[in-house]
């Protein structure tokens, strides 16, 4: 796979990108991370990429051109899968859609930064807009770092053990049910017998009635969209 990061502080990806599981999938080439920045395709002496508000009112809005320019140099390297453009008014990032991305050979994210982007440019190159909460950030690029990740943990040989993301939350439309590890007695608080069984039954029926339960408690409408899906 293949991503490139479109963005006006491309510096706030590199910790995110180059530790952990992602920078050990860019190690095995299960993954090339590129990152651009916007000022490289600014305008004038400044290499300006933002400009006030046509009607006026607070804050600055990133040009059409630098935008434009950016994207134009990648699609001369080649057609990707999908443009996405993060911004708030996106279609909620979802465990569903990391799944359905991860399958994909070559994402491109542009990152939205100050009052947001110029809509034209987001009109004429957007195949996707994503947000990953209802709620504001500095920039774009800590959503990019959130949506790289949960695609990037997917892709096979990314994490060691791939039995592991299987049984993340949400992969099944549920929440994970807690987990225990030693000291099988911590403060007078016992690990429950069930995963103590060595029954793989047991262990699992337990696992599955404390994902409904936490579940149900917690994110009552997932468990509610999981019931109507299985009708």
């Amino acid at each position: 796979m293949r991503i490139d990061v479109v963005a006006a502080v491309p510096e706030l990806l590199h910790s995110a990108i180059e530790y952990s599981i992602v920078g050990r999938a860019q190690q095995k080439g299960l993954v090339t991370i590129h990152l651009h920045n916007l000022h490289d395709f600014g305008l004038g002496k400044y290499r300006q990429i933002d400009d006030y508000p046509y009607g006026g009112g607070g804050g600055m809005v990133i040009r059409c051109e630098p935008v434009a320019a950016a994207l134009d140099a990648l699609l001369q390297e080649g057609q990707p899968d999908e443009i996405i453009f993060l911004s708030p008014e996106g279609d909620t990032w979802n465990q569903a859609l990391a799944n359905q991305f991860s399958l994909k050979r070559h994402l491109v994210l542009v990152c939205g930064h100050y009052k947001g982007i110029d809509q034209r440019v987001v009109d004429s190159y957007a195949t996707r807009i994503i947000s990953i909460g209802d709620y504001v950030l500095t920039g774009g690029e800590i959503a990019a770092a959130v949506l790289i990740d949960s695609v990037v943990r997917l892709l096979p040989g990314a994490i060691g053990d791939e039995g592991s993301a299987l049984t993340d939350s949400f992969q099944d439309g549920l929440l994970a049910p807690p987990v225990y590890t030693r000291p099988e007695v911590w403060r007078g608080l016992r690990v429950p017998s069930e995963l103590l069984s060595g029954n793989p039954r047991i262990v699992e029926e337990w696992r599955f009635q404390k994902a409904l339960e936490r579940t149900e408690r917690k994110r009552s409408e997932g468990l509610k969209s999981k019931t109507e899906d299985t009708r």
